[in-house]
């Protein structure tokens, strides 16, 4: 099993881009609007999270007695589990606990880590209803991942045909730093832990703004140009970063724009330029010098915001019987959620507003019921 940490292993606070020739006179200004830099709890560091108490919310005793005691209540009302909510879910101690948690999700550093659940300790029809109800206090509205209408989404490796194994749901390989396609808050329940590997690890899309804006600014220019030519899950050309309502929102994943083994890029689409890709590198390697590697165990709850926060996964192991098993949902709160680029919009109205099939496997189904997507994440 991953070992426990007390807090962040942190990485260097600020690595420059060394392979770039900076010229702060001469650079082009940023663009129009853009701020030169964003003064956020958004904007952090490792260095700045010295403690895990800083994005960890332990659970103690009387805490998993007042989920207990709400899974029992939910239960008597006869209803179905995803209608869930902080009304037939109560928990009058914990419950403003998570709304701050919430609000520190949307508006202050853009994640936290829920601790404490035993899931060994409930049957898969519980520890669901644990999960909706936990996240529910969160964000309420939670989003369709796929045409499917797949609302959990099982993650979990599988070598079973070559499709499986480099498809990014179920290969066990290392992803780039990325976002979901749709979502202002993506969540994952860990149900299970790797033998080897498999460490939650993230990045502050602000923090890499900011290092961009007083270096190469040039590079935020190219990013904000609507011309990359996105292919998943449908083709858009659209900037890569957004700045309205005085709040940066960053959404792209390499798979969408490049392709990979499992998704090849049709050779009819246009490819990236050469600034394109230096943009990426230089998300990407940013990203990695001021990233933070959480040691997940089994039972944590982790909540990033989608729009501010970039994630990637390292290479995992599975042994015998340690298996590494996420759970996923896509959610977004009526009250916290930030308004949605023009761009953007169409995949969040397919997620969150499309009526249509909705599918809540409790486990991973085999692929005649749970077929692959066209889509990476």
């Amino acid at each position: 099993m991953s070992a426990l940490v007390s807090g962040p292993i942190s990485r260097a606070a600020v690595a420059p881009i060394t392979d770039v020739n900076v010229n702060l006179v001469a650079a082009p200004a940023l663009p129009s609007g853009f701020p030169s830099h964003l003064d956020s709890e958004l904007a952090w560091t490792p260095a700045s999270l010295a403690v895990a108490a800083d994005f960890i919310l332990r659970l103690n005793e009387d805490d998993i007695t007042e989920v207990n005691a709400a899974v029992a209540h939910f239960k008597t009302l006869d209803q179905d589990g995803d209608l869930v909510e902080p009304t037939n879910f109560p928990l009058p101690t914990l419950g403003p606990k998570l709304e701050k948690l919430g609000r520190e999700v949307h508006n202050g550093k853009g994640f936290s880590v829920i601790r404490g659940l035993k899931p060994a300790s409930y049957p898969v029809e519980d520890l669901s209803l644990v999960y909706l109800g936990l996240s529910s206090y969160i964000a309420e509205q939670r989003g369709r991942q796929d045409k499917r209408g797949n609302m959990l989404v099982h993650i979990v490796a599988d070598n079973s045909t070559k499709l499986a194994a480099e498809h990014h749901r179920h290969s066990n390989k290392s992803i780039t730093f990325h976002h979901e396609e749709a979502g202002d808050v993506i969540s994952w329940l860990t149900r299970s832990t790797a033998a080897a590997g498999g460490k939650c690890i993230i990045s502050s899309a602000y923090t890499v703004y900011n290092v961009l804006a007083a270096t190469r600014p040039d590079i935020i220019r190219t990013l904000a140009r609507s011309d990359w030519p996105f292919a998943l899950p449908r083709f858009q050309c659209r900037p890569v970063i957004f700045y309205q309502d005085n709040r940066l929102i960053m959404n792209f994943g390499r798979a969408a724009l490049l392709g990979n083994e499992a998704h090849p890029r049709s050779k009819n689409l246009p490819s990236l330029t050469s600034s394109q890709m230096e943009a990426l590198d230089a998300i990407e390697s940013i990203a990695r010098a001021t990233e933070m590697e959480i040691q997940t165990q089994a039972g944590d709850i982790h909540f990033i915001n989608n729009l501010a926060i970039l994630h990637r996964r390292e290479g995992f192991t599975d042994g015998p019987t340690e298996k590494r098993h996420l759970v996923r949902m896509r959610l977004r709160s009526s009250r916290e959620g930030w308004t949605i680029p023009t761009a953007l919009e169409h995949e969040w109205e397919r997620a969150f507003k499309e009526q249509g099939t909705k599918n809540w496997h409790l486990d991973p189904m085999p692929d005649f019921y749970f077929p692959l997507r066209s889509q990476p994440n």
